[in-house]
């Protein structure tokens, strides 16, 4: 499995569409966490699966999805709903409900990664507004059998290789 994750773009649609056009074909699933702010026939998010988030009006967003891809299910959300600025609690309940393998969610607009049991949690930061460092920044996430790398990139797609991070998976299929 291989898979884009950005989120938190803010009406900046042109970086939707660059991102999809350079990773055309190398990618299992383009995901958006929600706050586009784009209108759902915007060109720049076809072919993204896309959450609605706190900004966005488009009624035509799901809060949440739940979508198996490369034989994982990845559970989508933008995660207001889920209070993640607080605590991830609610939203480790929501994907233990889903039986996620990978839970994907923007609005802190903070990069990070980390494994809840055999769940691994992806906020990919803001590609347009980030909260915690300079860098605007989306992910990368390649899963096999054994483990799940992610690597993180920039706006200008340089790799960010100090926060790239690996997880193995003890139970997983």
């Amino acid at each position: 499995m291989k898979v884009l994750v950005v989120s938190d773009n803010h009406g900046w649609g042109d970086i939707l569409t660059e991102l999809r056009e350079r990773y055309e074909g190398d990618m299992d699933a383009l995901i958006h966490c929600g706050d586009s702010e784009l209108r759902a026939d915007d060109p720049a998010i076809q072919e993204y699966f896309i959450v609605r988030g706190n900004c966005d009006v488009e009624e035509e967003f799901p809060y949440d999805v739940v979508e198996g891809v490369g034989g994982r299910r990845i559970f989508i959300t933008h995660g207001h709903r889920y209070n993640v600025k607080t605590s991830l609690m609610k939203l480790t309940y929501k994907a233990q409900e889903y039986e996620a393998d990978f839970v994907f969610f923007g609005h802190t607009h903070m990069v990070g990664a980390e494994k809840i049991g055999e769940t691994i949690f992806l906020n990919p930061g803001s590609i347009a507004m980030p909260i915690g460092r300079r860098d605007k920044t989306y992910a990368i996430v390649e899963a096999n059998k054994q483990q799940a790398a992610i690597r993180f990139f920039d706006d200008e797609h340089r790799e960010l290789t100090e926060l790239s991070c690996t997880f193995s998976f003890d139970s997983m299929s």
